[in-house]
């Protein structure tokens, strides 16, 4: 055993990450008996499922919605690279999860009929989205979960997953208690996204993809990480860094319009869908806009939203917050960091390559969301692919496999105000193969950082983990897709409509393979 260890434990199921996947799973895995550990480097506070704001996108039971509906949005949305069967399963479960969700308290808006009021967001044909407290269905979710679910291990930074002959065996974590080795069958990463690889994002601090580090050590695969989505209308203020309020994409579905600073709608004359179009492709409508004008942002103009204080009460006291009434003045907003569309490779049931390694959430790539997300999705595969992940860990419990190699890693690491700066200005909304290149030489001179690392280092060392994989990614995808935009190669290549595998080689090294090296997850 590693001297630098302090404690050991044991259980059937270690959740890693605080929001809605990760804490449905443990709710679920101890309904049936498991004995679950969940660990959070922050609080219930610092989830990004505290802050979303839109809802849950989950089909209803009016005529004119069908899962085919949804399926085919999403897949629309998702520019070709959906796994349309994946797709069907996961919302499929939608119902059954949003029932199980208000057994254990959550309350959803109601209409003026008393039934469940729905809305309409980019992307979706009809009004399908659920929501609470108007525009904090995240806040509602989490505060139910926090309720229902087990005790989490707060201020509890994962540091690296312990395998022998490539199972899952246990993680090594660092604590209050110092560092300890968790004995375990089964980890499941529902870490969030990597929104902190940005200048600016919508996500909370922790969101430094911590684990897509954890699951390339493991020897996992990662796709599609290159589709960053962003979001279109973040509150803006000149030289803000680090989280933003975001400006729900519902307030667009109770009709604002998005104008330039002369005061001119431009979305009409870009897509059908108006101020509605996919958020991709309203996020590089905009960057392009700013990038011919020379402005910093554009305008929302809710004036004519109905009640809008009522409705979008979180929004309300941001725009409040920063002197500006939607009710009376334009609101000033531009792309941000929002949500990583890929992540860790598993299945509609959060399975891995690696054997007793599951992922859910944002950090898991299930084939759900292709090249874009669509609005509200999100939540909706948190729910489901969260409880089917326990039923996953049900099976394995009992495997007792002995941890052989307890060592503490070591850390490749970037400056993360310098990788900032570079992702947001070389690999944002628009990318070319000379600012790619930039990025890869920033990379290219990470610092080693020999054990013992403190917290924030780790996180450095996810980001710049991450950072290597979405220029990898976005280097050989030369072509326009989705949140992917290329201005050297502004149009999509049908040859290049297949996601990109990714691992770590036997020397360490990050290599694109092919497609059937990722034969399923186990």
């Amino acid at each position: 055993m590693n001297p630098s260890v302090a404690w050991e434990t044991a259980a059937d199921l270690v959740v890693v990450g605080g929001g809605i996947a990760g804490l449905t799973a443990a709710r679920t895995a101890v309904a049936r008996g498991l004995r679950v550990l969940t660990v959070s480097k922050g609080t219930s506070t610092d989830t990004a499922t505290q802050y979303a704001q839109g809802g849950i996108a989950v089909v209803g039971p009016e005529l004119e919605d069908s899962v085919e509906s949804h399926v085919a949005d999403t897949c629309v949305a998702g520019a070709g690279l959906c796994d349309e069967d994946a797709v069907r399963s996961i919302v499929s479960g939608g119902r059954a999860a949003i029932t199980s969700l208000e057994a254990v308290g959550a309350e959803f808006d109601l209409g003026a009929d008393g039934a469940v009021a729905r809305t309409r967001e980019g992307g979706h044909s009809v009004r399908r989205i659920i929501h609470a407290g108007g525009d904090a269905t995240g806040a509602e979710v989490q505060r139910t979960l926090d309720a229902a679910g087990p005790r989490v291990e707060f201020d509890t930074t994962a540091l690296r997953m312990l395998t022998t002959d490539g199972e899952v065996v246990g993680l090594l974590v660092r604590g209050p208690r110092g560092v300890g080795v968790v004995h375990c069958s089964t980890v499941l990463l529902a870490t969030g996204g990597l929104g902190q690889l940005f200048s600016c994002s919508t996500n909370p601090a922790g969101a430094t993809a911590d684990g897509i580090a954890l699951a390339l050590d493991a020897g996992a695969g990662i796709a599609d990480l290159e589709f960053v989505q962003f979001h279109p209308t973040v509150l803006f203020a000149a030289g803000s860094t680090g989280r933003r309020p975001l400006i729900s994409e519902a307030v667009r579905g109770e009709g604002a319009r998005l104008v330039d600073v002369t005061g001119r709608a431009f979305m009409a004359a870009v897509h059908p869908l108006g101020d509605l179009a996919p958020r991709d492709v309203v996020s590089r409508a905009i960057a392009e806009l700013l990038h011919a004008s020379g402005d910093d942002h554009v305008l929302l103009d809710a004036r004519a939203v109905a009640r809008v204080h009522e409705r979008f009460p979180t929004v309300t006291a941001s725009c409040l917050d920063a002197g500006i009434d939607p009710a009376t003045d334009l609101i000033p907003v531009a792309p941000a960091a929002h949500y990583s569309c890929g992540g860790v490779v598993t299945d509609t049931a959060g399975r891995t390559s690696v054997p007793g390694l599951l992922a859910a959430g944002e950090v898991a790539r299930t084939g759900l969301h292709g090249a874009n997300r669509l609005a509200s999705n999100s939540l909706l595969e948190g729910l489901v692919v969260g409880e089917r992940a326990a039923l996953v860990a049900a099976e394995r419990v009992g495997r007792n496999v002995p941890i052989s190699d307890t060592a503490l890693p070591t850390y490749r690491r970037t400056d993360r105000t310098v990788l900032q700066r570079t992702m947001t200005a070389e690999v944002g909304v628009v990318r070319d193969a000379a600012g790619l290149a930039a990025a890869q030489r920033l990379l290219a001179h990470g610092v080693v950082s020999e054990p013992p690392v403190d917290a924030h280092a780790v996180e450095d060392a996810a980001l710049t983990a991450a950072a290597e994989v979405i220029v990898l990614a976005a280097s050989e995808r030369r072509e326009s897709r989705g949140c992917h935009t290329r201005r050297d190669y502004p149009e999509s290549a049908p040859a290049q409509r297949r996601s990109l595998y990714i691992e770590r080689d036997r020397d360490g090294r990050l290599a694109i393979v092919n497609d059937d090296v990722m034969t399923g997850a186990r």
